[in-house]
């Protein structure tokens, strides 16, 4: 698609694609707030929920799509930016660094989106909510290596885990 200056428009792993996913999430688990790497995660997972026993992924069950994890930090910041601007999401700063939640006028927004798939994305971020949000770090770490294997979840820093994702080739 070509945008008016003729540049190409990007539709997908855009940054208004993330954002959406992002801004979905985020409204689903309100009026908890996610830090970047939370989000990087669970914005994995909102379209491959089947790999941790959720419903059917939205996204092709497709070969080495664990490695998508690695480039699509850049592109969450990316969205976010793009997110605050439109003031649909929040940045919090305290003790334990930064984090994302919905902004006010987020509910609405989403509430907007009704196409199959943004209904679709949204009962999967409910599912998230529900199943995998409500879990400490230790649980979420064990979800993860159980369910998937692929990964490996190391919490670092003091007094507040900081998440990385590190992949380990399957067994």
């Amino acid at each position: 698609m070509k945008g008016q200056e003729g540049n190409d428009v990007l539709l997908f792993n855009s940054p208004i694609e993330t954002g959406v996913r992002a801004l979905i999430v985020l409204n689903a688990v309100y009026p908890r707030a996610l830090d970047l790497l939370q989000l990087t995660w669970f914005d994995h997972l909102v379209v491959h929920s089947a790999d941790i026993g959720g419903p059917a992924s939205l996204h092709p069950d497709v070969p080495q799509r664990s490695g998508e994890l690695f480039v699509r930090r850049r592109l969450i910041e990316d969205s976010l930016m793009l997110m605050r601007r439109l003031h649909l999401v929040s940045m919090l700063v305290d003790e334990h660094g930064i984090t994302y939640q919905a902004s006010d006028e987020a509910p609405a927004f989403v509430k907007l989106m009704k196409s199959q798939y943004a209904r679709d994305l949204k009962e999967r971020a409910q599912w998230l909510a529900q199943h995998v949000c409500t879990l400490d770090d230790a649980g979420i770490k064990d979800l993860i290596t159980e369910r998937i294997g692929r990964w490996n979840i190391e919490f670092q820093g003091e007094g507040y885990p900081e998440w990385r994702l590190l992949w380990t080739p399957a067994e």
